[in-house]
């Protein structure tokens, strides 16, 4: 009822009864270590209104959307975040994000195809870091990146300067561990490595798009 809202848009929920592997990845984005802030994307949290938000559950008002021509982008993933970026910044309408909007949404399976998935988001969010900054321009995006290059850097500092620097893999090992703990046991050491992996995919991949002169949808 409300002109000011263009879009709707809701968590996208891993089904329960999703087989193991796909569970696991699942809870890795659902991980506050992972998504951080965004977590509100595959859980439901409290409402609120956002600027970028996957298509997977979203509803937009149809003359918003023959209004700014639709998805008149080649770029995939990334085609929401440059709708959503149209609506909230260029045509001054609001995003609103509501828990009870919700939908099941099937994961990929760990660890190949969902770190796939993973390595595609990171490079087209760095890209997109360049060309559509207003909404993919956060320091949540740059964290797996600093946290790599972080472990890379320590670990000859460790090994050649001075062994406390070790301290920093048990630290972020820890904390890995700690938000990979779960009611069902058979899925830690699968969020725990898929936890890894994902930092570490979306870490490089994002250098790699920032530094992309151009991607192969353009």
């Amino acid at each position: 009822n409300d002109d000011s809202i263009a879009c709707v848009c809701g968590p996208a929920i891993t089904p329960k009864d999703e087989p193991l592997l796909n569970k696991a990845s699942g809870l890795v984005f659902e991980s506050f270590i992972v998504s951080g802030p965004a977590r509100f994307r595959y859980l439901p949290l409290k409402k609120r209104f956002t600027d970028d938000f996957p298509s997977c559950n979203f509803l937009i008002r149809k003359g918003v959307f023959q209004k700014i021509g639709g998805f008149k982008t080649k770029f995939w993933p990334g085609e929401d975040t440059i709708l959503c970026m149209e609506v909230v910044y260029n045509l001054r309408k609001k995003i609103i994000y509501d828990p009870l909007a919700l939908a099941y949404h099937h994961r990929r399976q760990l660890f190949t195809k969902h770190l796939n998935q993973v390595a595609n988001y990171a490079k087209h969010r760095g890209y997109f870091l360049k060309h559509y900054p207003k909404n993919s321009f956060k320091l949540g995006y740059f964290i797996p990146s600093l946290i790599v290059f972080s472990l890379l850097f320590s670990l000859p500092l460790a090994m050649f300067i001075n062994s406390n620097f070790f301290y920093i893999w048990l630290a972020y090992f820890s904390l890995v561990l700690l938000f990979s703990l779960n009611k069902d046991l058979r899925l830690l050491f699968y969020v725990f490595i898929g936890t890894v992996l994902t930092h570490f995919t979306y870490g490089i991949n994002f250098i790699r798009g920032i530094l992309a002169k151009k991607l192969k949808e353009e």
